[in-house]
Parts: C-alpha cells; structure tokens; sequence
C-alpha cells in the first residue's frame, strides 16, 4: 500500500511539472515569437494581474495560445482515456475511438448540426456536444448489435471499421451537399484543429473529462477483474455485459465532447495506452491517470508541431496523428503477428 501510495505522488508531481512545463512552452510557438519570460510574465498577469508585460503579447499567450494548449490537453487526455477504456473492455489492444466508429459517428452528428444551423452554430457548443454524442451513441450501438451474440470481442474492431466507413462516407456526403466556403471550413474542423479554442469552450470538456476519469477510477478493480477474463469477471460478481456498455457510453460521450469542440482526431487512444502499459507496472488506476496525463503532454507537442512545422501555415493535428498512428497502428499488428509464431 505504501509503495502503491508512494508510487501515485511521484506520478502525480512528475505528470504536473510536465503539464506546467509543457503549456509554459508550448505558448512561446506561434507565428509571433515570444520568450518563455514573457509567456510566464503573461501567466503571471492572468493569475494576479499586477505583473509587468506587454499588453499585446499577454493577449495573444491569455486569449489564444494558453486556452488552445489546454484544449489540446483536454482532447490528448480525454482521448487517450477512451482509447484505454476501450481496449480493457473489450480486451483487444488495437480498440480506439477513431477504429471503433465512435469518432466517425461523433463527427457525423457534429457536422450534420452544423450543416443544419450553419457556421454560427458552431459557437452553440451543447448543440454540437449533443449531436457528437447522438452520432457517438448510435455508432456504439451499432457495433455491439454487429458484435454478435453476448457482445462478441472478436468481431468489435472489425464491425468497428465497418461503421467508421459508414459514418466517414456519410459525412462526406453532407459535406458535398453543404456551402462550398462551409464545407472547405469544415472539411478542416473534421481533421481535427484547435483553433477555435476559447475559454468559454473549456468548460464542457473540463467536466465532462475530469468526471469520466473518476468514474473509471471508481471502477478500476473491475476493469481490472475484467482483464482477466469474462469467466473470471462473472466468477468475482461483475456484471460484465452492464459493465462494457456502460463504459462504451461513457467513452462515446468523452469522445463526442471532444469531436464538438475540435474535431476528429485518431489514433491517440490507441498510442498512448501502449506506451503507458510498457512504462508502468500493471495498476489500472495508476495506468488510467498516467495515460491522461501522457496523452494531454502528447497532444500539446502534436498541436505545436501543427503550427510550425509549415511556416505561414497550420496544419490539421488529425493529419499529424493518423501519420503516427498508422505507423503506430502497422508496427503492433507486426509485433502481434511475430507473437503468434
């Protein structure tokens, strides 16, 4: 118990000086250079407001760069979350939002919001959320209904890519069918960007994420039992059907708040739970926090690359992600695939 203790405050104090270092560096990139002084004199002024610096610079670093860096940490959080969640209920290492249909399904929904109410709509951020999460909700069902009897996990990747193409070909079609200056628009907003970040727009994803990772906590003994088996699950008391349809549902809605506020963006719920299992002992919960603070740390470096590594321009981070993830993707079907030799 101690060492488990011991263990969680380092993980803590590790994962916060990487958090605080990674948004205090992360706000010196942009088109505009700005010196890590100045980005802490700008902090310094939005926490206290008595602290010396230029008022230009602390209006780009307060109202732009620190609340698009703590969407991407909100949205590498959340995502990773799912990503891990749904590779324990499922107990298949290659589940994730994006290959599972639930980011297909949460960007069909947005998009098709937004379509309806036009680009306006798009600052109605419980009218997309909702919409994500009814697209998300259906992909989820879809693909335990196609799963087969008594949820087979075997079968749930694959009717998971099954209903992502659906839902991706499904999008496309409302895109071609809408404005072409809102669909060029959009068409970016579903690759995934953080650029329409506000502070206004961080609450929803705040609770919505901080409360998903304490349920997931709460439940870490039965994931855990679950891991084990479906024998072994039923063996120790857990509802093991109740227990995976409710964390698919709690996953599709983590995701469908993120797709709402900056689009689709895979892959990182499949990445980062690998890596957090090969550099920590097996402890869900300790993993689960472990995986939200990696994958928010990773998605703030992934946002940075999006802004410069073009110069004048910015790339989507869904680009970025799907580059690695696919690779990512490749090299652990290869590594399984030397496993079963």
């Amino acid at each position: 118990m101690r060492t488990d203790a011991a263990r969680l405050v380092l993980l803590l104090l590790v994962g916060g000086v990487a958090i605080v270092a990674s948004l205090v560096l992360a706000g010196g990139f942009g088109a505009t250079e700005i010196g890590y002084g100045d980005v802490l004199a700008a902090y310094c002024q939005l926490l206290h407001g008595d602290c010396e610096v230029d008022a230009i610079q602390a209006r780009i670093i307060n109202d732009l760069r620190l609340p698009r860096a703590m969407l991407a940490l909100l949205a590498g959080a959340g995502l990773a979350l799912a990503g891990a969640v749904l590779q324990i209920v499922t107990r298949n290492p290659l589940a994730d939002p994006y290959l599972f249909g639930i980011s297909s399904g949460a960007s069909f929904g947005a998009v098709l919001v937004i379509a309806a109410f036009g680009i306006e709509g798009m600052a109605s951020g419980w009218s997309i959320s909702s919409g994500a999460f009814a697209g998300a909700a259906l992909s989820v069902l879809l693909v335990i209904s196609l799963a087969g009897q008594g949820v087979q996990v075997e079968r749930m990747l694959l009717a998971g890519v099954a209903v992502s193409f659906m839902f991706s070909a499904a999008t496309s079609l409302v895109l071609y069918s809408s404005d072409p200056s809102a669909s060029a628009t959009l068409l970016f907003w579903t690759l995934g960007s953080f650029s329409r970040a506000s502070w206004a727009g961080l609450l929803v994803p705040s609770v919505v994420i901080a409360a998903g990772l304490l349920v997931f906590i709460a439940y870490a003994r039965m994931l855990q039992g679950v891991l084990a088996g479906d024998e072994t699950a039923h063996a120790l008391g857990i509802d093991v059907k109740r227990l995976r349809i409710g964390m698919l549902l709690l996953s599709s809605l983590i995701t469908a708040v993120l797709v709402a506020a900056c689009g689709g963006i895979g892959f990182i719920g499949l990445m980062i739970p690998h890596i957090v299992r090969r550099l920590m002992p097996a402890h869900t919960a300790q993993q689960l926090i472990a995986t939200a603070i990696f994958g928010g740390v990773f998605m703030v470096w992934v946002d940075v690359l999006a802004r410069t590594l073009i110069a004048q321009a910015e790339l989507p981070v869904g680009v970025i992600t799907a580059a690695l993830g696919s690779a990512f993707f490749l090299l652990v079907l290869r590594r399984r695939a030397w496993s079963d030799r």
